[in-house]
């Protein structure tokens, strides 16, 4: 059986920004998808991150600093049960999908250092982990498509329906079927063990921040740099 036939559970954040060494968890979700395409158990949170959400930020998710102050968890103890949940995805074998992983892991990871909680790169958990990254497998598998490669975006090339965009629920779906389709759709990483598969998008996702760093540096920025690690932005390393 391919990993893409199997049992997916899909992980995503919205948060109050882009920065992962200081922006905060808003809303969390963790959602399995089931072979036969069901939606099967699922886990979301929404967390008071103990600062004031930006409007920007607030316009994209829907979440106001008002609301998330009125009804959600604080954050210490919704990050511990976050990262337990994740924890316990990466023990069981399951793969964990995640659009753009080397942010929402690495956004966890701050978090997690930020509240005194053990982060998941010190937990003892499958190594390597398997992670799923919608994001690197399609820049991998279809490397001079052109067009934006959002999770909209590779929704709209896959056939995917996307019904309400940076809902983390609906976010953390959509990119579960979305990887599933890529695994259909292109032998290169449907047929790829699990294992492999994940070996190969450490490689690809460098490959991709080399190519990126180099075009900035042609560009626009001699000075760019673009942070090769994958799917966890190491704790103390240069981000920009």
């Amino acid at each position: 059986m391919t990993w893409h036939g199997e049992a997916l559970v899909a992980f995503d954040l919205e948060t109050t920004g882009t920065d992962i060494e200081s922006d905060r968890i808003v809303t969390a979700a963790l959602v399995r998808l089931e072979p036969d395409g069901r939606v099967g158990e699922e886990r979301t949170w929404l967390l008071d991150p103990g600062i004031s959400i930006p409007e920007q930020a607030s316009a994209i998710h829907g979440i106001s600093t008002d609301r998330a102050r009125a009804h959600g968890s604080p954050a210490a103890p919704a990050v511990g049960e976050i990262t337990e949940a994740v924890a316990r995805v990466f023990r069981s074998g399951v793969p964990l999908v995640v659009m753009n992983a080397r942010y929402d892991l690495s956004l966890l990871d701050r978090e997690c250092r930020r509240h005194g909680i053990e982060p998941l790169s010190a937990r003892p958990v499958a190594d390597p982990w398997p992670v799923v990254d919608p994001l690197v497998l399609d820049k991998h598998a279809d490397r001079y498509r052109k067009g934006r490669r959002t999770l909209q975006a590779l929704c709209a090339h896959y056939g995917v329906e996307l019904a309400d965009a940076h809902n983390a629920r609906a976010d953390a779906v959509a990119a579960a079927r979305a990887a599933r389709r890529m695994g259909e759709r292109h032998p290169s990483i449907g047929s790829v063990p699990l294992a492999d598969l994940h070996e190969l998008q450490v490689r690809a996702a460098a490959e991709q921040s080399a190519s990126l760093q180099d075009y900035l540096r042609r560009t626009s920025n001699p000075s760019a740099y673009i942070e090769p690690s994958w799917p966890l932005v190491p704790h103390g390393a240069r981000v920009a």
